[in-house]
């Protein structure tokens, strides 16, 4: 069973930066994919970033810019490096991964932005 733990969430000011970690029960290059998500109070998730296993990245509108994927193959750890935060990035944010037919979801971290 593959599992995925992230932390790093905190409370944090606005115009702050925080950095989220997600550890992987697995080689993070057997996903085809990994990504972080996000869900506010009262809304749905929403795709933040990803990266596949070629290394092609991608970010919702929302967060280009500011927020930037990386990944660590020998500590099975992808990041996601948030700066300038704003009240609107406020939400749990969850880790995923993906194979074919597969997702995975960490259980989230929850990120405050507020002064």
């Amino acid at each position: 069973q593959v599992q995925l733990v992230e932390s790093g969430g905190g409370l944090v000011q606005p115009g702050g930066s925080l950095k989220l970690s997600c550890v992987a029960s697995e080689n993070i290059f057997d996903f085809n994919t990994m990504a972080w998500h996000r869900q506010a109070p009262g809304k749905e998730r929403d795709f933040v970033a990803s990266i596949d296993r070629n290394g092609k990245i991608q970010y919702g509108d929302s967060v280009k810019g500011r927020f930037t994927i990386s990944r660590d193959g020998a500590k099975k750890t992808v990041y996601l490096q948030m700066t300038n935060l704003k009240a609107d990035d406020t939400a749990v944010y969850y880790c995923a991964a993906n194979i074919p037919f597969r997702q995975y979801w960490g259980q989230g971290t929850q990120v405050t932005v507020s002064s």
